[in-house]
């Protein structure tokens, strides 16, 4: 089961896309994320760049944890398309963001 909401993961995808200017901001929301959703991120970027499926969310979540040797915000900043991997994972999930982001897009 997915331990970080779509809300979530669509603050993460637009921050992304504005790293230039977000990036400080970016860094922050991801160091404030528990363990779980710090995992559940990592493993919906894996899935979105097809490292696993979406039937393996569970593995993934759990590798996620066991391989965590560097900070999560660095690994995912370092990863090229970020936005687009969470976006395609989440989708292979089923699970749209379109709604999130768009609500986040109003309020910004």
């Amino acid at each position: 089961m997915l331990e970080i909401s779509p809300w979530k993961v669509a603050q993460v995808v637009l921050m992304s896309r504005e790293l230039g200017r977000a990036e400080g901001e970016l860094r922050g929301f991801i160091d404030r994320l528990n363990e779980d959703e710090l995992a559940s991120l990592v493993a919906v970027m894996w899935i979105g760049r097809e490292s696993f499926s979406a039937d393996d969310l569970e593995e993934a979540i759990q590798t996620a944890k066991a391989e965590a040797t560097i900070p999560t915000v660095d690994y995912l900043l370092g990863s090229p398309h970020l936005s687009d991997h969470l976006e395609n994972g989440m989708e292979e999930l089923g699970i749209s963001l379109s709604g999130e982001e768009d609500d986040l897009v109003r309020r910004g």
